[in-house]
């Protein structure tokens, strides 16, 4: 699995800099945007095997982006984790209903966020 791909959209600095240094511990190589719109063009550009999406981001928000990726045949099956501080029941309620692959709340727990991620990866095989 190692080596794999994943484009990280999120707009915290800090937030971005521990799920990069995670993920490159794993060894897995990491793509990053700070905005939905720029996620979109690098996941178009980049065809990434997995998109870790923050909801509360700049420009497009990550669901609306997550909207955008499912209708291009290039990037619809693209596995994508909502990631957000919205911890609240409809508010996970809300991203799931959008049809995220799964959902990690912030701050992230590493060891359930990296078994998160190696699901999914698996997952598409």
């Amino acid at each position: 699995m190692a080596n794999e791909l994943i484009l990280v959209v999120e707009d915290n600095d800090k937030n971005r800099k521990l799920v990069r240094d995670v993920l490159t511990f794993k060894g897995y190589a990491i793509i990053e945007a700070e905005t939905g719109e720029e996620g979109l063009r690098l996941a178009r550009e980049r065809g990434p095997r997995l998109i870790l999406m923050d909801i509360r981001l700049p420009g497009i928000d990550g669901i609306e982006a997550f909207r955008r990726l499912r209708a291009e045949p290039a990037t619809r099956e693209i596995p994508v984790m909502a990631m957000t501080a919205s911890v609240m029941t409809e508010d996970r309620r809300k991203i799931m209903e959008a049809g995220f692959d799964a959902y990690q709340g912030k701050p992230i727990k590493v060891k359930d966020f990296v078994v998160a991620v190696e699901q999914l990866l698996q997952r598409r095989g």
